[in-house]
C-alpha cells in the first residue's frame, strides 16, 4: 500500500524569526546570578510635589494606576526636564537619579512606589543596559492586571504579612516589564548593550549559559558554538550588538557576579573557585581593577557604609 503524499509546493515557508515564542529563557539565570529586591515605601493618592533624591544604589519602580502628573527632572541627566503623564503608566528608574513628582492636589493619583536594591548596584548588568528612565504605559505590557490588582488589594489595608506580599509583587512587576523590554527593545530606547544582545536569538543563547554558570570555562569557540555561529561571525555581531567584546563581557559577569557573592559574605577563595579564577590572587587583581579596593577591603568598605 502506497502511502499518500501531501502537496507542500503551495504551503509558505514558516518564518522562524518571526515566532513570538522563544525557547530560550533570557531572564532568569540573569536575575538568579544578580538579584533586586523591592521594598514598597508608598501606596494611595500622591498629592501636591513629592522629591526622590538620587541616593547611592538606590533606584525605583513606580505605578500610576490612576489620575495624571507632571514629572519634573533636573537638567543634565539625560531625561527630560518635564513629563507629562496622562494615562496608567509604569515607570522606572534604575539608576539614582532625581525626580519629583507633581500630582493636582484635587484629583490627586492612585499611586505606588518601591525602592529597588539591585546586586552590584550600578554594576549590575541590568542596570547597566537600561536608560537612565523607562516609561510604558501599563497597557502595552500584557499580564500586568493579576499583580496589580493583588497589590492594590494587599495595600488597601494592612494584614499579615501584608508588606512582604507587596514587596514582592514589585518584584513580579520589575519581571514582567523587564520581559516587555526583551521582546521590545527599541520601544524604550535600547539599541545596544546587554538588553540588545539578549534580544538577539543567537547571541541570547551564549548570554544566558553565561549568565546561567559563569564559571566555565567560556572560550570564543565555545561561545560562538553556543550560539551556532562561526567565530569570526560571532565576535563581531556580540561587539557590534553589545559594544564590548565577549572576553571583556564574561569578566565584567564575573566580576559583578564576584561582589555579589562577596556582598552575601561568601569566602574569597569560594568565589574565585566558582566564577573561574585561578586563584584568589587572579581575583582580586582583576577586582581591584574593577572596583578600586580588593575584594576583603571593599566587603568591609561596604558593611561600614550600612551599619553608619
Amino acid at each position: 500500500m502506497k502511502s499518500a503524499k501531501h502537496d507542500t509546493s503551495s504551503k509558505p515557508p514558516i518564518d522562524r524569526t518571526a515566532d513570538p515564542i522563544d525557547p530560550v529563557d533570557r531572564l532568569s539565570p540573569l536575575l538568579e546570578r544578580f538579584r533586586v529586591r523591592a521594598a514598597l515605601f508608598h501606596a494611595g493618592p500622591l498629592c501636591g510635589a513629592t522629591p526622590f533624591d538620587p541616593l547611592p544604589g538606590r533606584a525605583f519602580l513606580h505605578v500610576l494606576r490612576r489620575g495624571a502628573m507632571v514629572v519634573r527632572h533636573r537638567h543634565g541627566q539625560g531625561v527630560p526636564p518635564l513629563l507629562r503623564v496622562n494615562e496608567p503608566t509604569l515607570l522606572l528608574y534604575p539608576r539614582p537619579l532625581f525626580h519629583e513628582f507633581v500630582n493636582p492636589p484635587r484629583e490627586g493619583s492612585d499611586f505606588s512606589c518601591a525602592t529597588l536594591d539591585f546586586d552590584g548596584g550600578a554594576h549590575n548588568p541590568i542596570v547597566i543596559a537600561l536608560p537612565a528612565l523607562v516609561q510604558v504605559p501599563l497597557a502595552e505590557v500584557d499580564g500586568l492586571a493579576p499583580a496589580l490588582d493583588l497589590l492594590s488589594r494587599e495595600t488597601e489595608r494592612v494584614r499579615c504579612g501584608s508588606r512582604l506580599v507587596a514587596d514582592r509583587l514589585f518584584e513580579v512587576l520589575l519581571i514582567q516589564l523587564l520581559r516587555w523590554i526583551l521582546d521590545h527593545p527599541a520601544r524604550v530606547g535600547v539599541s545596544s548593550g546587554l538588553i540588545a544582545g539578549l534580544s538577539d536569538p543567537r547571541l541570547a543563547r551564549t548570554l544566558t549559559a553565561v549568565h546561567r554558570s559563569p564559571g566555565e570555562p567560556w572560550t570564543l569557540p565555545r561561545m560562538a558554538a553556543a550560539a551556532a555561529m562561526s567565530r569570526s561571525a560571532f565576535a563581531q555581531a556580540f561587539k557590534q550588538t553589545t559594544g564590548t567584546t565577549p572576553a571583556a563581557y564574561l569578566t565584567d559577569c564575573r566580576l559583578t557576579a564576584a561582589s555579589a557573592m562577596l556582598r552575601a559574605r561568601h569566602p574569597v577563595k569560594r568565589v574565585a573557585d566558582e566564577l573561574g579564577f585561578a586563584d584568589p590572587s587572579s581575583l582580586s587583581r582583576a577586582f581591584r581593577q574593577r572596583f578600586g579596593a580588593a575584594p576583603r577591603a571593599w566587603r568591609a568598605a561596604l558593611a561600614r557604609i550600612f551599619h553608619q
